[in-house]
């Protein structure tokens, strides 16, 4: 452990700080959303216990680890599997209630499915051309697919959707043809052309497709006025509080949309209307560009890793937290579709934030071990 101390004069302490302020973001977010359920404390503690996870993750080599990750994998299918066989919460067979606090293993998934697959990737990089073939694509897309299938049985779209962000950005970075892109997109654009032609011609078999309430999300996405007291009540009720926040905002804890119940789960999937109702469009503007410097130094951090599998493993993190921060800022203002994703760090919850912070030590870990630049 000695031998490791010398790692840590080169951590990113910009991405230390950011956290901090991350923190600060919020405990005024779910202050303001829930203002007599004192969640704002659990969050406090939920941010200790994740700074200690980060901690830990620090004092051993990012490969160390990654040797472990198919291990893991399995591990974390096994979870997968057996929370199918849980309670439901929410019409949703998504947590283990281990009595103090409940266990989401889909949050603890996606980091694990970003270390097998960059293990993966950075096998197929000793090879010369590793992905000349399309066939050779299969190991990826099984790699992400089975937790993916497996979370959407739940059902959970938001978490497997996540995954896709995930599979694109370490698809770019691992290699993959563009060709290959181009094919992919062809097939998707057909399978929504053929979606499109049920519509029109086959709603019956649409509709057994599609589920009704999956077809409602992206109906009143598009027009909440269609139904503003009820399907349309959510994003309704987020835009006219992030309106009203206008320049500087109604002030901590005086946001009268959050604080009175008219932002549905504002302490967690609509935090952010929170924090635009009550710190306003300057408010917003800072959580967004602290969300751009913590992408930027993750950049910085892959471009200069030391070897294949940590530039895979940050990129899949960067893909994740690109994806999960633009769906859950653009689903507040009717820019995506409503999925329940979670804002990174700033959301309440402790599966979610935990297992946030261990990706951010494996990214500081790949940080610390970087290869020697010529001016070290």
């Amino acid at each position: 452990m000695e031998f490791e101390a010398k790692y840590f004069k080169t951590i990113d302490w910009v991405i230390i700080l950011i956290l901090i302020g991350f923190g600060i973001f919020s405990y005024l977010g779910i202050s303001g959303a829930s203002p007599h359920l004192s969640l704002e404390g659990k969050q406090v503690v939920w941010y200790m216990i994740g700074f200690v996870f980060m901690s830990a993750i620090l004092l051993f080599d990012y490969n160390m680890i990654g040797n472990l990750s198919y291990i893991f994998y399995f591990i974390g299918l096994v979870l997968l599997v057996g929370v199918l066989f849980t309670p439901p919460i929410n019409n949703a067979t998504s947590w283990y209630n281990l009595g103090l606090f409940s266990f989401q293993p889909a949050e603890l998934m996606k980091i694990i499915t970003i270390m097998t697959l960059a293990k993966y990737l950075a096998k197929r990089a000793e090879q010369e051309d590793p992905f000349s073939k399309v066939y050779e694509l299969i190991p990826i897309f099984a790699i992400i697919g089975v937790p993916m299938l497996l979370i959407l049985i739940q059902p959970d779209l938001g978490n497997a959707v996540v995954f896709s962000g995930i599979l694109i950005s370490m698809m770019i970075v691992g290699g993959v043809k563009g060709r290959h892109f181009f094919l992919f997109g062809a097939l998707a654009g057909s399978f929504f052309g053929f979606l499109t032609y049920l519509y029109q011609f086959k709603q019956e078999i649409f509709f057994k497709l599609i589920k009704p309430y999956q077809w409602n999300r992206i109906v009143y996405w598009l027009n909440p006025e269609l139904d503003p007291v009820g399907q349309g009540f959510q994003l309704k009720q987020s835009l006219i509080a992030i309106g009203s926040g206008q320049l500087l905002g109604k002030g901590i804890n005086a946001g009268t949309q959050a604080k009175f119940g008219w932002v549905p789960v504002g302490e967690s999937d609509f935090i952010f209307t929170v924090i635009a109702e009550e710190l306003g469009f300057i408010g917003g503007s800072l959580l967004i560009f602290l969300f751009f410097l913590l992408i930027y130094r993750m950049v910085r951090i892959a471009l200069d890793a030391k070897d294949p599998f940590g530039s895979y493993l940050v990129s899949g993190v960067i893909g994740m937290f690109v994806f999960q921060i633009f769906e859950n800022i653009g689903m507040t203002i009717q820019l995506m579709p409503i999925t329940g994703i979670t804002l990174p760090f700033i959301s309440y919850g402790g599966s979610s934030l935990v297992t946030n912070f261990m990706i951010i030590g494996l990214v500081l870990n790949v940080g610390m071990r970087r290869k020697k630049l010529m001016f070290d």
